[in-house]
């Protein structure tokens, strides 16, 4: 039963399977496009994950087994088909029982191999080296996030940003020139007024105790307080100046806080969209970048696991390919030739008694035109004979003789026969 299952599945009839090599034979072909169908299923899914960036979406089991179901078919239809010759039918010769096999059709079946060798197995490939597929593309993204931050929208964003970032730094040096000029002022002061102090107590240069008007204590002081006046105009000044750049540094935060907003949000546009560059295409470029660049770890185990998958895929067919000729073939080749041989006999005696229903009814319409044409001469030619007995009873002098009877006989459609006129001419 199992055998008979595998003969239908590999498309051949398994009642024309009568020797020991073709029973493996066909069985081997059944059981490999059982193992394709499989093959192609999971491949086909695969496929279909991968095209939706593995979003793992539940259809793919569906689309899978009808990739499957194709590929299947045409195998089924390249084995089950055997190449009959149908030329000189009536010879025994086992030489021309079948016709050479034609290379278009394996060399399509071929070229098939290749293009699901493509669509199907490196899915599967892609499968099995997800882990350093998947650290590939982690350098591939920083890169690109790298790339992206000295370009772009971020770059003119950040050059922008720099040069508010100048223009508050220019402020802030003007104002922090005018309030460190200040604070010089007061240091000078506070020092001047030490002074001051000590040579009010006899340790200065006067070395006289007490700060009496226009002595060199009161100088001091005097200069002491002039420094801190001008310690404060010079405070009030960056005050003014302050206010004067509010305007100003309004504007600039305000900008520089909406350019961050947005460098922000485009460094989130630019992550997203690397990140999201991880479907069948960058997979694909990462894993030939990686057969590359560690063939011997990674290369010569891909190519050897692709070049399995593509024999599965073309087993079927190459097993066909190969057995050309067996007693299968020949078994199948002479009886289709027998029916066909019987059909065109059949044929042949169909045409023939067309042919001779033909010749009769052919025959049959013109003895029946000749018969009709001969009636009608004979009764032109007793119409004729009692003319002229009419004649002579009437005129007593017989007309000029009629012309013969056997005239008329000699016209091809007429019947030859002689009764009627007989008849007349007595």
């Amino acid at each position: 039963m199992a055998r008979r299952v595998l003969h239908r599945i590999a498309n051949v009839n398994p009642d024309s399977v009568t020797t020991h090599s073709d029973r493996v034979l066909y069985n081997s072909i059944g059981v490999f496009i059982v193992l394709y169908f499989l093959y192609a299923t999971v491949g086909g899914a695969a496929f279909v994950d991968a095209s939706s960036n593995y979003s793992h979406p539940w259809w793919r089991w569906l689309v899978g087994p009808l990739v499957a179901i194709g590929v299947v078919a045409y195998d089924r239809a390249v084995v089950g088909r055997v190449a009959i010759n149908y030329e000189r039918l009536d010879s025994s010769d086992p030489d021309d029982l079948l016709r050479r096999p034609t290379i278009g059709l394996y060399a399509g079946r071929l070229a098939m191999a290749l293009l699901f060798a493509v669509i199907i197995t490196e899915p599967l490939m892609l499968a099995r080296y997800q882990a350093e597929i998947d650290a590939r593309l982690n350098e591939v993204h920083n890169e690109q996030i790298s790339a992206g931050e000295g370009g772009g929208a971020i770059a003119a964003y950040g050059a922008r940003l720099g040069e508010l970032k100048k223009q508050a730094a220019a402020d802030d040096s003007l104002v922090r020139g005018l309030t460190t000029r200040a604070a010089e002022k007061r240091r000078d002061a506070r020092k001047l007024y030490a002074q001051a102090l000590a040579d009010s107590e006899g340790k200065g240069v006067s070395r006289r105790t007490g700060c009496p008007p226009g002595g060199f204590c009161d100088t001091l002081i005097q200069r002491s307080r002039h420094l801190d006046d001008q310690a404060a105009k010079l405070d009030a000044q960056a005050a003014r100046l302050q206010d004067t750049q509010k305007a100003a540094r309004t504007a600039r935060a305000a900008e520089q806080a909406d350019l961050t907003a947005k460098i922000a949000d485009q460094r989130t546009v630019n992550a997203t969209v690397i990140r999201a560059d991880a479907g069948f295409g960058a997979r694909t470029q990462a894993m030939w970048y990686l057969v590359s660049t560690d063939f011997w770890g990674i290369g010569a185990f891909y190519i050897g696991i692709a070049l399995l998958l593509i024999a599965l895929d073309c087993a079927a067919v190459g097993l066909k390919f190969v057995s050309h000729g067996n007693a299968y073939e020949r078994s199948e080749a002479r009886e289709a030739r027998g029916r066909e041989h019987e059909a065109a006999i059949g044929y042949e005696q169909v045409l023939k008694d067309v042919r001779r229903y033909a010749e009769a009814t052919s025959r049959v319409m013109a003895e029946g035109i000749g018969k009709a044409s001969r009636d009608e001469e004979i009764a032109g030619v007793a119409i004729e004979r009692a003319r002229a007995h009419l004649y002579d009873s009437v005129a007593g002098s017989p007309l000029p003789p009629l012309p013969d009877l056997s005239l008329i006989e000699h016209r091809p459609a007429a019947t030859r026969t002689l009764r009627n006129v007989d008849s007349l001419r007595a």
